[in-house]
C-alpha cells in the first residue's frame, strides 16, 4: 500500500461544546496554514471552531494566495456558517514612486491581458539583489485585505494574483500598488496600517543581503513606509468608493498598542475611511501558539533561541467567543458594526458560482459538438469492427450518447480525443485507463483500448446523472515524450486557458522531524539520527529505548518537543508543487477562476488548486500521465522492426502483437517476469504459479487480485481454490452467475460490486456509483455504510436470496474499502502486461535494452535487469568507446536467416554510455557520431583531435568518466593507463598540430586486481560484468554453511522443514499494506536471486538491519511455491562490514511498500 498521503489528513471538529453566540460576528482577517509556514491551523479547523462559537461568517485571508479557500468553502457547506473568500495582498511602491494608475492604463486593463508587461521593471525592483545593491533596504510596502463582492470582483482578484505570481519565481508573488488599482473591480478592501502590520517586520526576508541583525524597526525606515501608506490611502480613495474601503483596527495587547490605535483613529478621521475590527487570527486555538512559533522559525531559517521579535508577541491571535470580542471592542461600536457591513457586501459572491465551461475549438464550425462526437465515434467503430458493429456495442454507444448529451459532456470527450489524436500523429504511444476504460465511446475514439466486445463495461462507474461531477479520464503517454503533449495543450489553448493542477506537498514524519529539530536548535547530527530512525514500515513513533541507542537524552526538553511538534506538523502544507499530469482546460481565461503561477520546470504553469479542490468545484481535469512501460514497449518494438527491416513483413505494433501465445503464458506461469509490467513484484510472482494464467482474462484477474481490496475482502483464497478445482462454484441463480461467472462467484472488481447492487438490490446506476465511492469511506462513515448495507441485505432478501448470501456479498464489497482495481482499469493494464511479456519471451535482448534505455522506471535496478538477461543465456557486452552509443544497443549476428517473430535470436546486449555516472547524452553522441563518421578510434588522443577538427566540444571530464568506467579497454588501455593518457592531452590545440605529435611516452603502471576492477565498475555504473561482490566473500559464507541462489533452486520440496542459510545484496524491499506486516526481500548473489519472507516478529527484532542493510546473511526455513523459493527468515546478520573489509562500496537497493 502506498505511503499515507498526509495532505489527505482532514482535521476533525473540536470535542469542546458549542458556545452560544451573544453577538453577530464575522472574522475577516484569518491566516491558515495555506499561507505556507505562517498559520498554525488548517482551514477546516478554523471553520469548525468559528462554527462552534456561532459566528455568522469567517473569511480566509492567506498571504498572496487562494490555495486554501476551497477546503474552507467545503468545510463550511452544510453548516450555519458562511464562508467569505478573501486574501491578504502585499503591495510595493513602484520604483519611480508613480503609484497611481493613469486613465489610459485603467481603460486598457479591460482587455483582460493577464500578464502585465510592465513587470520587466518589477522583476528588477523586487529581486533580492536589487534590494541589497540599489536600495540598501526593502522598498515601502503595505498590506491590504481584499474580499470579492461579485463574480467579476473575484475574477479581478485572481488576475491580480496571477500577475504577481507569473512575474516571480515559484512560490513568490510580487505586486505593485498599480497592479492592484489597475485591475481591481468591486473588491472590498481593508488597509492594514503599518503600525499593526506584522509583515512590516519581515520585509528583510525579501532581500538576502538585508540582515535583520543589522537593523531594527527604526532603520527599516518607518517614516517612508508611513508616507507610502498615506499615499496609498489617497490612491485607494480615488479608485474605490468609501463603501468598499476600511482601515484595520486590532487590539493585540502590545505595550505600544494604545498609542498605535490612537494614530489609526487619526488616520481614519483624516482620510474619512471607516475603521473595522479585525483580530489578525493565526490559529484556531491558543494551544497552537507554540507550533506557530516553530513554523515562524522554519520560515525564517532561524532557531527558536534567535527568533526574537520575529515571533508573535503573545498567544492572543486565536478565534474567540463573540462575547469576548464584544467585550474587547465595547468602546468601538462603529468598528464592530463595520464588520457586518463588509460581511453583507461579500454576500454577492460564493465559490458555488464558479461554472466550468468547456473549450469549444475542438469542433468544426459547421457542426455541433454532439453531432461531431457521434460522427467520430461511429467512424472509429467502423474501423475497429470491419466485419460489422455488434448489436451489443451499438446499444452501449446509444446509451452513452444519451447520457453524454443530457449532461453536456460532449466537449469533454472531444477535448480528450483531440489530445490523443495529436499524440498518435506524432507516433507517441498512449492509452487511456481508469474508469474511462468503461466507456465504449472512449474505445471507439481511440482514447482507451478495452474492447466492449471482450469486457463487460459499466458506464455508470465513469458517468452518471447522480454523480454530479465531471468524468475523469486518465491517459498514459510515453514518459520521455509526454512533454510534447503538454506543450501541445499549452500551444493550442494558451497559458491563459490551460494549466496543470497543483499538488500540495505536506509534511511527513521525516521532513517534520528535520525542520522542527533545526528550528528548536538541535544539531544537524542529532536531527539526522532521529529522522533516519523513522521509517514508513515502522509505527513512526520513536521508542524511548531507540533514542537511548542513538545516544540521545530521552528526558531532554528539546528532544521531547521535537517529536511533539513534528507530530502536530504532520499534514501541514509545506509548499505547492505540480501534479503529475492533471490538466485543467477552460473556455475562458483560467485566471478568472484561480490564480496561476510558474512551475519550477521551465515552460510550465500551474493553478493554485489541487485535484480535490477542482473536483469539489466540478471543474474538468484530464490526467496527462507518463508511463515508463509505454516508452519501453515503443522502443522494443522499434528495435525488433529494425532487426527485421530487410524482410518483407509488416511492422510489428502494439495492436498487432500475436494474441494468446502459449509460450508467453508458460513464461508467466513460471514467474519469469523480471521487468514485465505489473507482474514483476514478489507478491505478483508468488501468485502467478498459483493462478496459472492461460488467457488474457486471467491476466486481468492477476493484475487486480494482488491488491488490498480483494485480499482484505477474503476473495483471493476462495478464487484460487475454485480455479484449481478444489472448491465447487455454486451460484444462487442465473442473475448472479451472469455477474460473477467470469470470476468464479467471487467479486474481484468494483464494477461487479456495483452490478450486484443494481441487479439484486434495485440500486440505480448512479446509486451504485455512490456505493462504489462509499466503499473508500467504509471505515470512516459508518452511518452511511450502515444504510447501504441495510438496503443491500433488504433488497436481496426481498428477491429471495438468503440473509447469509446477502451478508457475504456485503462483506466482500467491504473489502473494496482498501485499494482495488476496476475491471476496466485492470483490463487496460493487462494489455500492457501481455505486450511486455510477449516481447520478453520472444525478444529478451530487445526487451532488456528497452528497459535500460527507459530508466528510471520499473521495479528493478539496471544491474538486476542485466543479471536476469545473463541468466537466460544472453551475452552482455561492456561499455566500449568504439562500439557503444548513448543508449544500450543490440548487437546482431552477421547473418540473419528468414525467421518468424517467435524465434529467439541469440543477440547480445551492448551497454551504452548512459550507464556511466557523470556523462550526458550530448557528450556521448559526439563520440558515437564521430566513430560512425570517421571509423574506429585507435587512441584517446585521436578522439580528442578528431573532435577538435570537426568543431565539436568534447570535455575532458567526459573522457575521465569514460576511463573510470573502463570504456577504453578495446584500445588496449587499462583504467589507469587511460587516465594517464588523458592527463597528457593539451587543453588547447594549436592549428595544424597533428594528434601524433607530442605523444606521451608509455609508462608502466601497476595493474589492479579483479576485485578492485569490480568495485570501480559499481562506483561508475552501478553494476559489473566482471564479478559480483558476494563472490569475494563466498569462502566466508561457506563457513556459515550459506548456500548460493543456484543451490537453493536445486533443493526439492520435502515433507519436513528444511533449514538453510544464504547471503546476498539486498536489491528489493517490499512491505505491502495487504500483507499483514510481512516484509519481502529479494537478495542477489553471483548466481542469481532468491527471496526472503520476514514475519512481523522477526522484523521487529531486526528492523534496523532489514531497513538499512546493503547485504544480509539470512538463516531460516526453505519454502517453495511452484518454482519460486523463499526463505522464511528466523535470524538475520549483516554482511556490510565484511564487504567493507574487502573494499568499501555503496550498493543500491529499492524499497517499496506496495
Amino acid at each position: 500500500m502506498p505511503e499515507k498521503t498526509y495532505s489527505k489528513i482532514r482535521p476533525l471538529r473540536s470535542k469542546a461544546p458549542n458556545v452560544a453566540p451573544t453577538y453577530p460576528w464575522a472574522e475577516l482577517q484569518v491566516t491558515s496554514n495555506f499561507s505556507f509556514l505562517r498559520g498554525g491551523s488548517h482551514p477546516e479547523e478554523l471553520v469548525f471552531e468559528a462554527e462552534r462559537f456561532g459566528y455568522r461568517a469567517i473569511a480566509l485571508t492567506d498571504l498572496n494566495t487562494l490555495a486554501g479557500i476551497v477546503r474552507a468553502h467545503v468545510a463550511a457547506k452544510g453548516s450555519g456558517l458562511r464562508f467569505i473568500v478573501g486574501a491578504r495582498l502585499t503591495l510595493f511602491e513602484s520604483e519611480t514612486g508613480e503609484s497611481g494608475p493613469s486613465q489610459k492604463s485603467r481603460s486598457s486593463s479591460k482587455d483582460h491581458k493577464m500578464w502585465d508587461t510592465a513587470s520587466a521593471r518589477a522583476r528588477h525592483v523586487v529581486s533580492g539583489s536589487a534590494f541589497g545593491r540599489l536600495l540598501r533596504q526593502p522598498p515601502p510596502m503595505i498590506s491590504v485585505l481584499v474580499y470579492p463582492t461579485s463574480r467579476e470582483a473575484y475574477a479581478s482578484l485572481c488576475r491580480i494574483l496571477s500577475i504577481g505570481k507569473r512575474r516571480a519565481a515559484k512560490g513568490e508573488c510580487y505586486l505593485f500598488i498599480e497592479d492592484f488599482l489597475q485591475n481591481q473591480k468591486d473588491l472590498a478592501c481593508i488597509l492594514i496600517p503599518p503600525s499593526i502590520d506584522i509583515l512590516q517586520d519581515e520585509r528583510h526576508l525579501l532581500a538576502p543581503e538585508f540582515s535583520i541583525e543589522e537593523s531594527n524597526l527604526t532603520t527599516l525606515n518607518v517614516e517612508s513606509t508611513q508616507k507610502f501608506f498615506d499615499k496609498a490611502c489617497k490612491l485607494f480613495l480615488d479608485s474605490l468608493s468609501n463603501e468598499y474601503l476600511s482601515l484595520a483596527f486590532t487590539k493585540n495587547y502590545d505595550k505600544k498598542n494604545q498609542a498605535v490605535l490612537k494614530q489609526i483613529k487619526e488616520s481614519s478621521a483624516a482620510f474619512k475611511i471607516p475603521l473595522v475590527v479585525v483580530n489578525d487570527i493565526y490559529y484556531h486555538t491558543s494551544e497552537r501558539k507554540a507550533l506557530q512559533d516553530v513554523l515562524c522559525c522554519i520560515r525564517n531559517h532561524c532557531t527558536i533561541q534567535s527568533a526574537g521579535f520575529r515571533l508573535l508577541k503573545n498567544s492572543n491571535r486565536h478565534l474567540k467567543s463573540t462575547s469576548e470580542i464584544a467585550r474587547i471592542y465595547k468602546d468601538e461600536p462603529k468598528a464592530l458594526n463595520r464588520v457586518l457591513d463588509i460581511e453583507e457586501m461579500t454576500r454577492g459572491f460564493s465559490l458555488d458560482e464558479l461554472k466550468y465551461e468547456y473549450p469549444d475549438e475542438i469542433c468544426p464550425n459547421n457542426k455541433t459538438p454532439f453531432a461531431y462526437l457521434k460522427e467520430l465515434t461511429w467512424k472509429g467503430a467502423k474501423k475497429l469492427y470491419p466485419n460489422g458493429i455488434s448489436a451489443k456495442t451499438k446499444s452501449l454507444l446509444q446509451q452513452e450518447f444519451k447520457l453524454i448529451k443530457e449532461l453536456n459532456y460532449e466537449k469533454y470527450f472531444l477535448t480528450c480525443y483531440d489530445i490523443v489524436r495529436f499524440a498518435r500523429s506524432r507516433d507517441i504511444l498512449c492509452q487511456g485507463r481508469g474508469a474511462a476504460a468503461n466507456s465504449a465511446v472512449c474505445f471507439c475514439l481511440g482514447i482507451t483500448s478495452v474492447d466492449p466486445e471482450k469486457i463487460d463495461l459499466l458506464f455508470a462507474s465513469f458517468v452518471s446523472k447522480e454523480r454530479d461531477e465531471p468524468p475523469d479520464i486518465d491517459i498514459d503517454f510515453e514518459h520521455e515524450r509526454r512533454e510534447e503533449v503538454i506543450q501541445y495543450i499549452y500551444s493550442k489553448y494558451g497559458r491563459e486557458r490551460a494549466g496543470l493542477t497543483a499538488e500540495v506537498v505536506s509534511y511527513k514524519h521525516r521532513s517534520a522531524v528535520r525542520d522542527v529539530g533545526k528550528a528548536l536548535g538541535l544539531s544537524i547530527e542529532i536531527v539526522d539520527k532521529i529522522a533516519k530512525s523513522i521509517h514508513r514500515w515502522t509505527s513512526y513513533e520513536v521508542p524511548e529505548e531507540f533514542l537511548k541507542e542513538l545516544g540521545l537524552e530521552t528526558e531532554a526538553l528539546s528532544i521531547k518537543n521535537t517529536l511533539l511538534f513534528a507530530k502536530q506538523l504532520l499534514g501541514f502544507p509545506r509548499h505547492l508543487s505540480q501534479h503529475v499530469g492533471g490538466f485543467i482546460i477552460s473556455l475562458r481565461p483560467l485566471s478568472e477562476s484561480v490564480p496561476i503561477l510558474n512551475a519550477s520546470m521551465p515552460d510550465r504553469t500551474i493553478i493554485e488548486w489541487d485535484k480535490d479542490d477542482i473536483e469539489a468545484l466540478g471543474m474538468l481535469k484530464i490526467d496527462i500521465l507518463a508511463l515508463g512501460m509505454l516508452s519501453c514497449i515503443k522502443k522494443a518494438l522499434s528495435y525488433i522492426n529494425e532487426q527485421h527491416r530487410t524482410e518483407s513483413r509488416a511492422l510489428l505494433a502494439l495492436h498487432t502483437i500475436p494474441p494468446e501465445d502459449p509460450d508467453v503464458y508458460d513464461m508467466i506461469c513460471e514467474s519469469d517476469t523480471v521487468g514485465v509490467f505489473q507482474i514483476e513484484s514478489r507478491a505478483q510472482m508468488s501468485m502467478l504459479p498459483r493462478l496459472k494464467p492461460r488467457c488474457f482474462y486471467d491476466l486481468v484477474i492477476e493484475v487486480a487480485i494482488v491488491r488490498p481490496g480483494p485480499i482484505h475482502g477474503n476473495m483471493v483464497h476462495p478464487f484460487l481454490r475454485r480455479k484449481s478445482g478444489l472448491e465447487k462454484v455454486i451460484f444462487p441463480d442465473e442473475e448472479v452467475k451472469a455477474i460473477l461467472g467470469k470470476t468464479l462467484g467471487v467479486p474481484l472488481f468494483q464494477e461487479q460490486a456495483m452490478r450486484l447492487a443494481i441487479v439484486l438490490a434495485d440500486f440505480s446506476p448512479g446509486e451504485a456509483e455512490q456505493l462504489r465511492r462509499a466503499m473508500a469511506a467504509w471505515k470512516k462513515n459508518k452511518t452511511l455504510i450502515a444504510s447501504f448495507k441495510e438496503r443491500i441485505v433488504k433488497g436481496m432478501k426481498e428477491k429471495g436470496y438468503t440473509k447469509e448470501f446477502a451478508e457475504t456479498c456485503v462483506d466482500q464489497i467491504k473489502g473494496f474499502s482498501e485499494y482495488g482495481f476496476p475491471e476496466s482499469h485492470a483490463a487496460s493494464f493487462a494489455l500492457l502486461v501481455y505486450a511486455s511479456a510477449w516481447i520478453k519471451c520472444h525478444y529478451p535482448v530487445a526487451f532488456a535494452a528497452a528497459l535500460l534505455n527507459s530508466q528510471p522506471m520499473g521495479f528493478y535496478a539496471p544491474s538486476q535487469i542485466i543479471q536476469d538477461l545473463k541468466a537466460h543465456g544472453f551475452s552482455v557486452l561492456p561499455i566500449d568507446i568504439n562500439s557503444s552509443e548513448w543508449d544500450c544497443t543490440i548487437e546482431i549476428p552477421v547473418r540473419l536467416v528468414e525467421e518468424p517473430y517467435y524465434i529467439r535470436v541469440k543477440n547480445a546486449l551492448r551497454l551504452g554510455m548512459r550507464m556511466i555516472k557523470g556523462i550526458n547524452k550530448e557528450q556521448a553522441c559526439i563520440i558515437s557520431n564521430l566513430v560512425k563518421a570517421t571509423g574506429k578510434l585507435s587512441s584517446i588522443r585521436e578522439l580528442w583531435f578528431k573532435a577538435y577538427e570537426n568543431g565539436l566540444t568534447l570535455r575532458k571530464s567526459t573522457l575521465l568518466n569514460l576511463a573510470r568506467a573502463d570504456a577504453f579497454s578495446s584500445l588496449g588501455l587499462s583504467r589507469r593507463e587511460a587516465l594517464w593518457e588523458i592527463s597528457s592531452l593539451p587543453e588547447k590545440i594549436l592549428p595544424l598540430d597533428p594528434f601524433e605529435k607530442a605523444k606521451r611516452e608509455p609508462i608502466e603502471l601497476a595493474s589492479i586486481s579483479l576485485q578492485e576492477e569490480m568495485f570501480q565498475d559499481y562506483k561508475t555504473t552501478g553494476l559489473s560484468l566482471k564479478a559480483h561482490p558476494i563472490a569475494f566473500i563466498r569462502d566466508e559464507l561457506k563457513l556459515n554453511k550459506a548456500l548460493s541462489a543456484s543451490q537453493l533452486r536445486t533443493i526439492k520440496k520435502g515433507k519436513g522443514l528444511i533449514h538453510v542459510s544464504a547471503g546476498g545484496l539486498v536489491i528489493v524491499r517490499q512491505r505491502p499494506g495487504s500483507a499483514k506486516g510481512i516484509v519481502f526481500l529479494t537478495l542477489e548473489d553471483e548466481t542469481g536471486t532468491f527471496n526472503i519472507i520476514i514475519r512481523p516478529k522477526i522484523f521487529e527484532e531486526y528492523t534496523n538491519l532489514i531497513v538499512n542493510g546493503s547485504a544480509l546473511l539470512v538463516h531460516g526455513f526453505l519454502e517453495k511455491i511452484g518454482n519460486i523459493s523463499y526463505i522464511n527468515a528466523q535470524k538475520i546478520q549483516s554482511l556490510d562490514d565484511l564487504l567493507i573489509q574487502k573494499r568499501e562500496i555503496s550498493l543500491p537497493s529499492k524499497s517499496y511498500s506496495y
